[in-house]
C-alpha cells in the first residue's frame, strides 16, 4: 500500500523521532526488547552475500513496459493480464526460472468482476428534511453480492462507531443491538488513533486490523447488517477522498464463493466527512461528539431516527485471473522455500485526469516491484543455485483487497510450514537514493536480522514507520502470508534523502500521492532518478539470498500476533 509514500506525505518530522540508533548492528533484543525464538541463528556476515550487478536497464524495461498504455492499467481479466502474462512469462524463463506450479507459469484465481452502474442519488429521510447525495462526489458505493440490482431501502441508520467487535479486548460497538436490516455507520481506524503512546485497548498508535475498512465490512456483514458506510476522515484513513474515489469506483473484483456473497451487506461504501456531518445534524446529532463518545470503552451503538435508500445496478462476470509463479530450485535443500512477492496488477480504466487520460498505468504502484522480481530472478540465477528454492510470485487482485496473494495463502503451490519466508515489494521511491529506510512492522520476526545485517552493509539505517496509526502492514501482500504464519518482511526507501535529506523526501511523497497515486498520471517518466531503487534493489537480493543459503528457520517473536500459528506447524521443519 505505498506505505513510505503514504507515510512521509502525512507526516514530515515524525520520522527523525522513530529513529533506531545503529539499528544495523543492533540485535533484535535491542530493537524491541522482546526476546528472539529459541535456537541458533545463523544469519551469516552480510558482507558475503554481496549481490552481483543489478541491471537497472531491466528495471527501466520492465517497469515502462508494464505501465505502457497498451497494458491498460493491468486490471485482472482483461488485455492487461494477458500481456502481462506473456512478459512476465518471457524475462523469468530468459532469467533462468522454471514454472513454478508443477509445469506451469500459473495459479489460477478464481475472481467475480463486478461493475456498478446507474447509481440513484443517497436518499436520507426521516430527520429534519430529506437529503440527497451523489455518487462519486459525496460517496461510493459497491455490493459483494452477485446480484444484478441493489435496492436498499428505507434502511434505518446506526451509528456504530468504529464497528469494532473484539471480546479479548472487552470492546463490542454492537453490544445490544440488532443490526439485521439496517446500515452501519462507522469511523475509520480505531479507538486509540491520534494517541501519541503504543498503550491502549487496540496498541496505541499502531493500528490493529480492527481498524482496516476491510475488517469493518466483514463485521458489518457479519452482525446482519444491510449495508456499511464508512465515514471518510483523511487522517485517520490515511489517504484523500480522491483515493476512494479513485479506487471504489469502476469494476470491483472480489473472490468467488459458493453462495454468490449472500452473507455479506447488500451495500459497502464510504461517505465523505462533510456529508456525514450533514445526516448528523439533520438528526439532531453532532459528529464531533458522538467521534468522542465512540472512543470510550463501553460505548453503545446510536439510531440516527433515519433511513436510507439507494439503488444501482450491476454487470457481473466470473473470471479466472492468475498469479504468475517462477522458482530457481534449491541445490540442497530444494523443498525449503523462500519468498519474493510482488503484485503485478492495477486499477485499469479509471476517473479521467483533466485532460481525459482514464488509463490508470500504475508505473510506480505496481510496475516497480513487479520489475523488481525479474531483476532479482536475473541476479539470483546469475549467482548460481542456492541450497534452498527461491519462489518469485508476482500475485493478481491486490488492488481488489490483496485477492491474489491471499489466495496463494489458501491454496499454496509450496507448503506454508517450509516456506523460511518471504519478501514483499511494493512501490519503489524514484526521489533519489536515502540514507535510511523504512521498515513496516519492525519488531515483529527474526527477519529484523537479516534486514538489519543487509542494511549495514549497504550503509543504510532501518527505522520504524513513522506512523503506525496507519496499519500499513495490513495493507500489502505480505499480509495475507503472515496471517498463515509465514514471516514476511516489508520495507521501503526512506524519506532521508542523501540529496535533500528529509524535507526533499517528504515533499516527494506528497507530490507523489497528491497528483499521481491511485491516478492517471502514475505514468513512467524517463527522467527518473533510478538511482535509490537500484539501492532498494540490492537490500532485497542480500535479504533473500541469505535465507536460501542459511539453515535458520526465522519466527515471529514471541507474544506476536502470528506467532502461534506458527508455531503449531514447527514439527515439520526440524
Amino acid at each position: 500500500m505505498k506505505a513510505h509514500l503514504l507515510a512521509a506525505a502525512a507526516v514530515t518530522t515524525l520520522a527523525a523521532c522513530t529513529h533506531v540508533p545503529d539499528a544495523a548492528t543492533a540485535s533484535l533484543d535491542q530493537l524491541t526488547g522482546r526476546t528472539p525464538m529459541g535456537g541458533d541463528m545463523e544469519v551469516a556476515d552480510a558482507g558475503t552475500i554481496a549481490p552481483p550487478q543489478l541491471s537497472e536497464q531491466t528495471m527501466k524495461d520492465v517497469t515502462r513496459e508494464l505501465s505502457s498504455d497498451e497494458y491498460q492499467g493491468r486490471a485482472p481479466g482483461t488485455i492487461g493480464e494477458e500481456k502481462t502474462k506473456a512478459l512476465l512469462v518471457k524475462r523469468f524463463r530468459q532469467a533462468g526460472l522454471q514454472p513454478g506450479n508443477d509445469g506451469s507459469w500459473f495459479q489460477e484465481v478464481p475472481l467475480v468482476e463486478i461493475a456498478a452502474k446507474q447509481f440513484s442519488p443517497l436518499t436520507v429521510t426521516g430527520g429534519k428534511q430529506p437529503l440527497s447525495f451523489q455518487q462519486g462526489s459525496d460517496f461510493v458505493a459497491v455490493t459483494y453480492r452477485e446480484k444484478p440490482q441493489i435496492d436498499l431501502n428505507d434502511s434505518e441508520l446506526v451509528f456504530v462507531g468504529y464497528g469494532i467487535n473484539a471480546p479479548e479486548r472487552g470492546w463490542n460497538d454492537y453490544a445490544g443491538i440488532d443490526m439485521t436490516g439496517k446500515t452501519a455507520v462507522i469511523l475509520i481506524n480505531d479507538a486509540d488513533f491520534g494517541t501519541e503512546s503504543l498503550d491502549g485497548p487496540f496498541g496505541g498508535r499502531a493500528m490493529t486490523y480492527y481498524g482496516r475498512w476491510t475488517y469493518k465490512f466483514e463485521e458489518a456483514a457479519h452482525q446482519g447488517a444491510a449495508a456499511a458506510l464508512i465515514i471518510h476522515d483523511t487522517a485517520p484513513a490515511a489517504y484523500g477522498w480522491n483515493v476512494v474515489e479513485s479506487s471504489w469506483t469502476g469494476p470491483q473484483y472480489l473472490a468467488q464463493s459458493d453462495d454468490g456473497g449472500a452473507d455479506q451487506t447488500k451495500v459497502n461504501g464510504w461517505i465523505q466527512k462533510a456529508a456525514a456531518e450533514k445526516i448528523f445534524a439533520n438528526a439532531g446529532k453532532d459528529l464531533g461528539q458522538m467521534m468522542q463518545a465512540a472512543r470510550q470503552k463501553g460505548f453503545q451503538a446510536v439510531p440516527l431516527g433515519e433511513r436510507a435508500s439507494l439503488s444501482f445496478e450491476n454487470d457481473i462476470e466470473r473470471t479466472l485471473s492468475n498469479n504468475i509463479v517462477g522458482i530457481l530450485p534449491g541445490a540442497t535443500r530444494p523443498d525449503e522455500y523462500v519468498l519474493y512477492t510482488a503484485h503485478w496488477d492495477h486499477l485499469g480504466i479509471c476517473k479521467p485526469a483533466p485532460d481525459g487520460d482514464d488509463i490508470c498505468n500504475g508505473a510506480v504502484d505496481n510496475a516497480t516491484g513487479t520489475a523488481a522480481l525479474v531483476a532479482l530472478a536475473e541476479a539470483q540465477a546469475k549467482a548460481g543455485h542456492p541450497d534452498r528454492s527461491i519462489v518469485f510470485l508476482a500475485v493478481t487482485a491486490e488492488e481488489s483487497g490483496l485477492l491474489g496473494s491471499q489466495y496463494y495463502a489458501d491454496h499454496p503451490i509450496y507448503p506454508l510450514a517450509k516456506t523460511v519466508g518471504g519478501v514483499n515489494m511494493d512501490a519503489f521511491s524514484m526521489a533519489g537514493p536515502a540514507k535510511n529506510l523504512t521498515v513496516i512492522g519492525m519488531g515483529k520476526s527474526d527477519l529484523d536480522r537479516y534486514l538489519n545485517a543487509a542494511a549495514q552493509a549497504e550503509g543504510r539505517t532501518p527505522e520504524a514507520e513513522p506512523t503506525p496509526e496507519k496499519g500499513y502492514y495490513y495493507r500489502s501482500d505480505h499480509f495475507s502470508l503472515a496471517k498463515k504464519g509465514v514471516p514476511m518482511v516489508y520495507f521501503e526507501g526512506g524519506e532521508d534523502l542523501v540529496n535533500g535529506g528529509r524535507a526533499a523526501g517528504a515533499a516527494a511523497a506528497t507530490d507523489y500521492v497528491e497528483n499521481r497515486y491511485h491516478g492517471p498520471k502514475d505514468e513512467y517518466n524517463p527522467n527518473w532518478n533510478w538511482a535509490g531503487v537500484m539501492a532498494d534493489l540490492r537490500l532485497y537480493y542480500r535479504i533473500g539470498r541469505e535465507l536460501a543459503m542459511t539453515s535458520d528457520w526465522p519466527n515471529w517473536v514471541p507474544g506476536d500476533e502470528f506467532r502461534a500459528t506458527r508455531d503449531e506447524t514447527a514439527d515439520q521443519r526440524k
